[in-house]
């Protein structure tokens, strides 16, 4: 009897372009499983997963996530700003309300 499988995604988005590849996957396959075996790491070698935060339809998981049918991993670049520190810039370069 054939191994159950999955269809899963595994995505990417870079500036100026983005890494999209659907994989069918063995039942029990990991977050840290399916990116490996996407290709990701040797089309992208930037990433680091243990850096990079992962996670799937926009909520963060970890690497030991079991992953489900149809289920849309994403590895997210690290933030070049911090969000709250750049509000407070923002709202401290504008004028002073009268």
């Amino acid at each position: 009897m054939a191994e159950a499988s999955i269809q899963v995604q595994v995505c990417h988005a870079l500036p100026d372009n983005a890494f999209l590849r659907s994989l069918s996957v063995p039942v029990g396959t990991t977050v840290e499983q399916v990116v490996k075996l996407s290709g990701l790491l040797q089309q992208v070698p930037g990433i680091d997963l243990a850096v990079n935060m992962v996670g799937i339809y926009g909520k963060k998981k970890t690497l030991d996530t079991v992953l489900r049918q149809h289920d849309r991993v994403e590895v997210y670049r690290p933030l070049l700003a911090d969000p709250k520190e750049a509000r407070r810039r923002r709202v401290g370069s504008k004028p002073a309300k009268a």
